[in-house]
């Protein structure tokens, strides 16, 4: 990758110069050796103990009188060093670093691949990838239905205190060592404690098993964007093939009455037509598998192949689409929210405090879970995005600057759907509480659903309302894959380094087949399950195992020598107090708290028998099974009596190249 070259820039390391070429006080290269003019060396010398420091003392040794953020390089592999500090007098007016031939490969190999690796085309790109991948249904559907339920407006409260303190701390740290060590989350365990390497291989499984789900969630929405380009929309009226007897349409014009045996039009297209879960008995018969559900999502993936194939610069140019035109949306729906009849009963039944309930426990691990699941850390999406920017780029500034738009994205879509709910109760004559009753992808695809169906142009309002739950979906689903194909890429980069584009393809493919299951007649089933058990227990303790790791065995104090290498300044007692303590208690504190009090699952009419209970939670450990068996295997692998073996397995193998303004020196 070609650079323009600065006043403050000098010739990478690696560059060809003949030494007749050597201006004054230029370093040159002769014979694949480094050599530094008088002057260099003069400095050099002065430290010339520093010149492999050990870990801990990296931050210190890192600096030299150059002006730029000091070099940490790869250790040779024999750990020998010859410097100016052994040599006689006369040779004190040049400093050569030599290791091994195979060393001196390796670490040109590594040159090769730092100056290789992709970056943003701009700033705004990682910007809108960031806060695309953390504003996704769950901000639509989950915080309104989330906060109304836990007391309103006093709900804030312990949500702001966990963003503060849990989520936002994580967050952070998940962008900072993206940015630091420039390795997906596999690889990057090498640098920092690679005994939990098996970390990055649960975070990859964890992520196959989301978009297996997830974009299956896309589909139900893509089959109503398809419904919507009619004149009159299907989910209005009792007349279709697919409605029974109980279907009761308030909003006709003649007089309806609601019994209880009732259901609406919307809720009949949303089970009978479109997931069709009449046809199946359960998850020991999930039935058929629907055909238009199984198009739609091949179109989807579809689009992400070939949004992510290239790499973040074509993905980077996508979400400029996918990650702003929600808002847009939102916006516009807002406004007609607000002006519908009843739209204030909606919002004052969101926001009216109840603050009886924060001295419930559920509140707070209600709020705790949704900052944690809002702000996404530990599905090593942040540690591939991240990776991607510059080594002195502000990802201080960039984690507050994302985590806020999420949260106040939360907030205001509570706006939208509760106006909307408030029409909704004025037009049935109903309390709030019984129109808000439906959770889940239900609160959007039959209440919300239903209201647009009854609006003044009820066509238009479908279509954009659909599109942009599509929108806020497919950035979710390219940060998700990105972070596998990140993860692998950086792991094996002789296998598949120059072959991404096949890799993503087979990566798809692999999502798709997996999402089989859940595209049959009872596949609602089967994304509920893996919503509640399979996914989110996993996450929260790998994230829980990465504070630890990085804030325990790594360090904290060699963490913020890295934070403050990029920025130029350490993160004060705050953050430290965060990730050493409050942050681990925090995820510890969501963990036990699932753990001892497993959601009771039932979608519709359908309540989930125990034995699924165990399914799911043997799924979820399918994953996080990868961390005690690489730990058990780097131990069995590792040379020596059983505390050496502990002792290297916690110490990085491998430094992390720190680079001098746009290049990168391996070693000084």
């Amino acid at each position: 990758m070609e650079k323009k070259t600065t006043g403050n820039e000098k010739e990478p390391l690696t560059s060809k110069k003949d030494v007749s070429d050597c201006s004054k006080g230029e370093d040159c290269k002769e014979n694949g050796l480094l050599v530094r003019n008088p002057k260099s060396a003069l400095r050099l010398v002065e430290d010339a103990n520093k010149v492999h420091p050990s870990q801990g003392d990296k931050g210190e040794a890192a600096q030299i009188s150059n002006g730029f953020s000091g070099v940490q390089s790869s250790v040779p592999c024999n750990g020998e060093v010859e410097d100016a500090q052994g040599m006689a007098p006369a040779a004190t007016t040049t400093t050569t670093t030599t290791t091994s031939t195979t060393c001196g490969a390796e670490a040109q190999q590594q040159l090769m691949e730092l100056e290789d690796r992709e970056t943003w085309s701009k700033k705004i790109d990682f910007l809108l990838s960031v806060i695309g991948y953390a504003v996704d249904l769950g901000n639509v559907w989950r915080f309104p239905y989330i906060c109304y339920q836990n007391g309103g407006g006093a709900f804030l409260i312990p949500y702001t205190i966990m963003a503060l303190f849990g989520g936002i701390p994580l967050f952070y740290m998940e962008l900072a060592l993206g940015q630091y060590h420039r390795n997906g989350c596999i690889s990057i365990w090498r640098k920092i404690c690679p005994i939990f390497k098996g970390i990055g291989y649960a975070i990859c499984i964890i992520d196959l098993y989301v978009a297996s789900y997830y974009n299956t969630i896309m589909a139900w929405a893509f089959y109503y964007l398809i419904s919507s380009f009619t004149a009159e929309l299907p989910w209005t009226s009792c007349t279709n093939p697919w409605n029974t007897a109980n279907c009761t349409n308030y909003f006709s014009k003649d007089n309806v009455s609601w019994s209880l045996h009732s259901i609406s039009p919307a809720e009949e297209f949303y089970t009978r037509q479109v997931l069709q879960v009449h046809r199946s008995n359960g998850l020991d018969d999930l039935g058929g598998i629907s055909w238009q559900l199984t198009l739609c999502l091949l179109l989807i993936f579809t689009i992400v192949y070939f949004s992510i194939w290239k790499g973040v610069k074509t993905s980077g140019k996508v979400v400029w689409v996918t990650a702003t035109f929600p808002y847009i949306i939102l916006f516009i729906l807002l406004v007609r929210g607000a002006t519908l009849p009843g739209a204030w009963r909606g919002v004052l039944y969101y926001l009216k405090p109840d603050w009886q309930k924060l001295l419930a426990t559920e509140v707070w691990v209600d709020a705790a879970a949704q900052i944690f699941f809002s702000l996404g850390p530990g599905f090593g999406v942040l540690l591939a995005y991240s990776s991607y920017n510059k080594f002195h780029n502000n990802c201080y500034q960039d984690a507050l600057v994302t985590s806020t738009v999420n949260c106040l994205t939360s907030f205001v879509s509570g706006f939208v759907i509760f106006t909307v709910l408030g029409y909704m109760a004025e037009m049935r004559n109903e309390a709030v509480s019984e129109v808000a009753k439906d959770t889940g992808p239900s609160l959007l695809f039959i209440t919300y659903a239903e209201a647009i169906a009854n609006m003044p142009a009820s066509t238009f309002f479908a279509i954009i309302f659909f599109l942009m739950l599509l929108t806020l979906g497919l950035d979710s689903t390219f940060a998700g894959l990105e972070g596998v194909i990140t993860g692998v890429l950086d792991e094996f980069p002789h296998v598949w380094g120059k072959r991404r584009e096949l890799f993503v393809l087979g990566l798809t493919i692999v999502c798709f087949l997996g999402s089989l299951a859940t595209l049959t007649f009872g596949g609602a089933y089967v994304v509920k399950l893996f919503e509640e058990y399979a996914t989110g227990p996993a996450v929260l303790t790998v994230v829980f195992l990465e504070a630890v790791a990085v804030s325990w065995f790594y360090g904290i104090t060699q963490f913020c020598n890295d934070v403050k290498e990029m920025l130029g300044s350490a993160p004060g007692w705050y953050w430290r107090v965060c990730w050493v303590a409050i942050s681990p208690l925090f995820l510890l504190f969501v963990t036990c708290s699932f753990l001892s009090n497993p959601p009771e699952l039932k979608l519709f009419d359908y309540y989930y028998p125990y034995w699924t209970t165990v399914v799911g939670y043997c799924i979820g450990t399918s994953s996080i099974i990868f961390i005690p068996i690489y730990m058990v295997y780097r131990l069995v692998i590792t040379p020596g009596t059983l505390k050496e073996r502990i002792l290297k397995s916690i110490t990085p193998e491998t430094a992390t190249e720190i680079p001098f303004g746009d290049i990168r020196m391996n070693a000084v």
